[in-house]
């Protein structure tokens, strides 16, 4: 493996992140690297192949349909589209080129149009859908979000994620009523979420996950719910999901993947703490820093680490710090959103306590540095 890096003259990484696509998200597990790598070996009819492990995992999640995609914005994009497009053969080969005439209009909670890494909005633009916002950046309720449904929506869409805001923010279930009510269907973006049932069983109509994130499966997408929506879903292979598809070691690398990830044991945000303590301790005894456990604020059951950097203390502030430590020999990436705030949060799930050591080693050698 070292022989990669020195080869390509790459910086090894500690992903103290999380699942981020910015470091390549996940180590698969064997078992999924094996089905990739049969993947690549073989030839397959691919429209059998994507129907028949779709069939597969939808059989497994109790689903009436599902379909592995390249990625979960490919997910929102031809989700977006399947429902503006549904059975128009005409619109679905010139979704950029020609006017659409039926409804196009994708709400969602104005607190939800947020950028992920790329903009919701622009996701829902490939798809050939116009983004209204329901109610404002810090609330949205199922009133507000039912008041700009007009003859033109073609769906709601409901962000799942850390990156929204949280409070005062209808419920997906909530969501649901409002789809429901208004005889429009519901997509949710779920791309970091562990439950891969909940949000069809509350009643959405097309829900998408990231294969690479919670599944540790290799860069995909999973969209799964309702039999018709998939089917258009699908439909898309044809028209812009031919620039999104995914290769045959894909869906079987995220087949398998699916499959070890319902059986396996998940860590626990408590065996997370108990990983975290030692880490923590040692960081709570460099001066002007503390640190502490927090929890995700998605409300999954992940624990972390927040270290505070005391500017004051240090003579450098937490964005320098963030800085050094990226830039150091081996780059060090932390959940950086607070940064500005003085604190970084450390993500357990892909990092080695001898890694967590190194962390605490580098930041006490940073701060040595700048005391000489």
């Amino acid at each position: 493996m070292s022989s990669i890096y020195k080869k390509y003259q790459l910086k090894p990484v500690i992903n103290a992140s999380g699942r981020m696509t910015i470091l390549g998200v996940s180590t698969p597990q064997p078992e999924v690297v094996a089905a990739v790598n049969l993947g690549l070996n073989h030839y397959f009819e691919m429209q059998d192949l994507v129907d028949k492990t779709g069939a597969y995992i939808a059989g497994l999640l109790g689903v009436e349909s599902a379909v592995v995609v390249s990625c979960a914005s490919a997910g929102i994009a031809q989700a977006v589209a399947a429902v503006i497009i549904k059975d128009d053969a005409d619109l679905l080969l010139n979704l950029h080129a020609k006017p659409i005439h039926g409804p196009c209009e994708i709400v969602l909670a104005k607190g939800h149009n947020v950028n992920y890494g790329a903009p919701v909005a622009t996701m829902v633009a490939l798809g050939g859908g116009k983004v209204v916002e329901a109610g404002w950046a810090n609330e949205c309720s199922a009133e507000q979000l039912a008041a700009v449904i007009t003859p033109n929506t073609a769906a709601i869409l409901y962000i799942k994620s850390h990156h929204t805001v949280q409070k005062s923010m209808l419920s997906v279930a909530e969501a649901v009523a409002v789809a429901k009510s208004h005889g429009v269907p519901l997509i949710v973006d779920a791309a970091a979420e562990e439950d891969l049932r909940l949000y069809y069983q509350l009643g959405a109509d097309l829900v998408i996950y990231s294969g690479a994130k919670a599944i540790e499966g290799p860069s995909s997408g999973l969209v799964l719910g309702r039999e018709q929506y998939v089917a258009w879903v699908k439909k898309q292979g044809k028209g812009i999901g031919r620039a999104m598809k995914v290769g045959k070691e894909g869906i079987l690398g995220l087949t398998c993947a699916i499959e070890t990830y319902l059986l396996r044991e998940k860590e626990s945000g408590e065996q997370m703490v108990a990983k975290m303590r030692p880490f923590i301790a040692a960081l709570n005894e460099i001066h002007g820093v503390s640190a502490k456990v927090v929890w995700d604020g998605a409300g999954r059951d992940i624990a972390r680490t927040e270290i505070s950097f005391d500017q004051a203390a240090l003579g450098r502030s937490a964005i320098d710090m963030v800085a050094a430590l990226k830039g150091g020999p081996i780059a060090i990436y932390f959940r950086e959103y607070k940064a500005n705030e003085g604190k970084v949060e450390v993500d357990v799930r892909s990092v080695s306590d001898s890694q967590l050591s190194t962390i605490s080693e580098q930041i006490q050698q940073l701060l040595k540095e700048k005391l000489l």
